[in-house]
């Protein structure tokens, strides 16, 4: 017998449905380089901050576009796997 998924469990940023709005319960800065986490903290990315992934781009690892609050930005893939989420709602 198949059990619904939980959706209240943290999962990454990349592994998020395009659009599917979300908060940030956490980022493993340690996956990240300096310049990676400054930028990030720069924009304002932290916990309980509302983000969306809108699109993904290329098949083998391209780039991600995302809304964190009322910006959209492109990150690496790398970058929006260390960024764990809840789904709103």
């Amino acid at each position: 017998m198949a059990t619904a998924p939980d959706i209240s469990a943290p999962l990454r940023l990349l592994d998020l449905a395009c659009n599917q709005p979300a908060r940030v319960t956490d980022v493993d800065w340690a996956l990240l380089s300096p310049p990676e986490a400054r930028r990030l903290r720069e924009l304002g990315l932290d916990e309980g901050v509302d983000v969306a992934l809108i699109k993904r781009s290329g098949v083998l690892g391209g780039p991600v576009a995302c809304r964190i609050g009322r910006m959209t930005v492109a990150m690496r893939r790398h970058v929006a796997g260390a960024i764990r989420v809840e789904r709103d709602g």
